[in-house]
């Protein structure tokens, strides 16, 4: 694998492949300077690019989207489910809740924390479809913020993990975005086109994780401001870029087990302590029925808000939301799809795709509705300023509806905690993946390139928040995961068709055959360079069929 790679030592670098680590080095160095730079002509580039997919693209999205919750659901239901990710035999190599943190911490990242209020509270003085500050503004809010962060991105990141679980666990193929390729191109993946999609890979994740780190310090930023009078200003951002990334460091120096897996179990107890606190202290019988009625208005006009593309109306309100969501989903889903691949040995297909799909959104839909939902229902009885608030920073909102509950200080400095926390999982997985694919998709990297690239973060974050490039950053990451949908595509029928010819389906297809002509006349026909590729964890020995007595 290692010849077929072209995995080697590069200066310091023990085992990096070096086509995708020079070319992704190169881009990403060139970005850097454009951005820093020439930061208004690069704002201006990425921002039209941006705008040009959301008006004229907006319906390609809208179908991926649709197309992997479809799929995933398939998946989940249908024949292939109990098809196990490595050997039959194999036990899951992480338990249920340290798997579910981990994924979830690698998924959602401080959007929990950023637009938990802040987004419910948006869509409610500014719904796109109804009258603002109004009962149905407040029911369309809590739809349309559930759509965004619910089942359509899980299936994207559900579609690209299963694929390079399947591949990589069952077949051997490197953990790297081009293994997904294989029943298409075949061996051809070790070439310019594995190369392509890989380096796309790296300069999604490269940049969606800075721009997260970025935007989420001036949230930090604001909130010490408010709380200790700590200057809000770049000095300030920079140390705390500086801290967070020498947090991410240790964690992805100490690998999976040592660190990544420990913060995130952290994460998730904190969160779930927080959560608990704003139901107990917020309007506890308000948050549970609204989250039933807001589970039910989500589910009963799910096909509809889903495939709403705005044809009759000329608002470009999606554009702004819902597409910017499904394009950022996207850009994230190469990052994230490989991170749940790497944890996710052991477990078959039917527990991968229902985990994925249903424990984060189970999650997600409460959290919103106690933060978001509490908040609407404050503004709804009341004037707290809540959506003063959300107006000049969204960021600041969440600070906001804590003044309104006890222990305000600690509580508040427990958030902040929160979103270094937050950042440290988000940027220490990124890291972890960022080397798995410039090594090969060697699933266990050397050290010092994990070292290297967690510190290469919070570098390039630093830099463009001095030059002022984050938000041409925040379009640039959009617009470099939109061809990604693409691969997205693809990467549903690869999986199909290697599903499909999985040594233990193919077992079972031919239990249902009463010879062998029939078996083999209608068993699925062979992938490009199946016959390279033998199973590395077989299934049952595939003999001939049963025979009629």
């Amino acid at each position: 694998m290692d010849e077929k790679m072209k995995v080697g030592p590069l200066g310091p670098f023990p085992r990096v492949s070096k086509p995708v680590f020079s070319v992704s080095a190169l881009l990403i160095v060139g970005f850097i300077i454009f951005g820093a730079v020439f930061t208004e002509t690069a704002g201006a580039v990425f921002t039209g690019a941006q705008a040009i997919i959301a008006s004229y693209f907006g319906w390609f999205l809208i179908i991926v989207a649709n197309l992997a919750v479809v799929v995933s659901l398939y998946l989940a239901i249908g024949p292939y489910g109990r098809v196990r990710l490595g050997r039959q035999t194999d036990k899951p190599e992480y338990g249920l809740f340290s798997w579910t943190a981990m994924l979830f911490s690698a998924g959602i990242g401080i959007g929990l924390l950023y637009w938990g209020v802040a987004e419910p509270l948006y869509h409610y003085f500014a719904p796109p479809m109804a009258e603002p500050e109004t009962i149905e503004a407040a029911e369309q809010a809590m739809t349309i913020s559930f759509l965004h962060w619910g089942i359509h991105g899980w299936a994207l990141y559900c579609i690209v993990g299963l694929s390079l679980a399947y591949f990589h666990y069952r077949k051997g193929l490197p953990l790297s975005i081009r293994s997904a390729l294989y029943p298409i191109i075949g061996e051809r993946i070790y070439g310019t086109w594995g190369h392509v999609v890989d380096i796309l890979a790296v300069f999604g994740t490269m940049f969606g994780i800075v721009t997260t780190l970025g935007l989420g310090v001036m949230q930090i930023s604001s909130g010490l401001n408010s709380l200790f009078g700590i200057p809000d200003t770049v000095p300030v951002q920079i140390v705390l870029i500086a801290i967070i990334t020498l947090f991410a460091t240790i964690s992805v120096m100490a690998g999976l087990d040592g660190g990544i897996k420990r913060i995130s179990n952290l994460n998730i107890q904190l969160s779930f302590v927080l959560l608990a606190f704003v139901l107990f202290f917020g309007p506890t019988l308000f948050v549970l029925d609204s989250f039933v009625e807001n589970v039910g208005n989500y589910v009963s006009n799910l096909v509809q808000i889903s495939l709403w593309s705005e044809a009759y109306t000329d608002s470009n309100w999606q554009a702004g939301w819902t597409i910017f969501y499904w394009a950022w989903w996207v850009s994230w889903s190469p990052f994230v799809g490989i991170f749940i691949a790497r944890i996710s040995r052991g477990r078959t297909v039917r527990e991968f795709t229902l985990g994925v799909l249903f424990i984060p959104v189970f999650i997600l839909f409460f959290w919103f509705t106690a933060f978001g939902g509490a908040a609407i229902h404050m503004e709804m009885i009341g004037d707290p300023g809540l959506i003063e608030a959300t107006k000049a920073s969204y960021g600041s909102a969440i600070f906001k509806l804590l003044e309104f509950m006890p222990l305000t200080k600690f509580v508040t400095t427990v958030v902040i905690v929160m979103i270094v926390i937050w950042f440290v999982t988000s940027s220490d997985s990124g890291s972890f993946v960022i080397d798995m694919l410039t090594a090969g998709g060697d699933a266990n990297p050397p050290r010092i390139q994990r070292l290297f690239w967690a510190t290469t973060e919070g570098v390039i974050a630093a830099v463009l928040l001095v030059a002022g490039g984050l938000s041409a950053l925040q379009a640039a990451a959009v617009v470099a995961g939109f061809p990604f949908a693409a691969v997205i595509l693809v990467m549903m029928y690869g999986l199909l068709r290697g599903l499909g010819r999985d040594s233990l389906v193919l077992y079972r297809y031919k239990q249902w055959y009463e010879t062998e002509y029939e078996a083999d006349h209608n068993l699925p026909d062979a992938y490009v360079d199946e016959n390279e590729l033998p199973d590395v964890h077989p299934g049952p020995s595939i003999t001939s069929p049963r025979h009629a007595e």
